[in-house]
This record gives structure tokens, sequence and C-alpha cells, in this order.
């Protein structure tokens, strides 16, 4: 099953990790690094399609995307 991934990701560099690190906030618990950006963007959307898939299995909630909000 294919998912239109429309979460806010935070991604920034670890030091202790020594790799990228990216947090999905609106998906409890959901996070993933990579040694390279890029890695870590795939690396969470992997993670993402998979939290989605085990909450459906649990008949959890699953949260719709919010909007980001901008301030002019």
């Amino acid at each position: 099953m294919k998912y239109d991934i429309k979460y806010e990701m935070v991604i920034y560099w670890s030091e202790e990790d020594d790799a990228y690190v990216v947090e999905v906030p609106e998906l409890h618990g959901c996070m993933e690094d990579g040694r390279t950006y890029k890695e870590a963007i795939n690396n969470i959307l992997t993670v993402v399609r998979k939290w989605i898939e085990t909450a459906n299995e649990l008949s959890k909630e699953v949260p719709t995307p919010k909007d980001r909000l901008i301030y002019a």
C-alpha cells in the first residue's frame, strides 16, 4: 500500500550518533536516522508507512497531517 506522506518532519545532525536524525512529531515515537540526508529521508518514509500500517492493524487512530501555520 502506498501512502502520500504529508507529515511535518524535523531533520537535524546528531554528533553523538554521527548521523542525520528525522523525527515526525505528529506520529508518537516515529523517528529514524541515516548516514546521509537522503538516506535519513528514505528511511523515515519507510518507518512512517510502517507506523501507519501498524496503527491500522491495531485499530488505532492515525493522526491527520496538520497544516503548517504561517505568520506574516
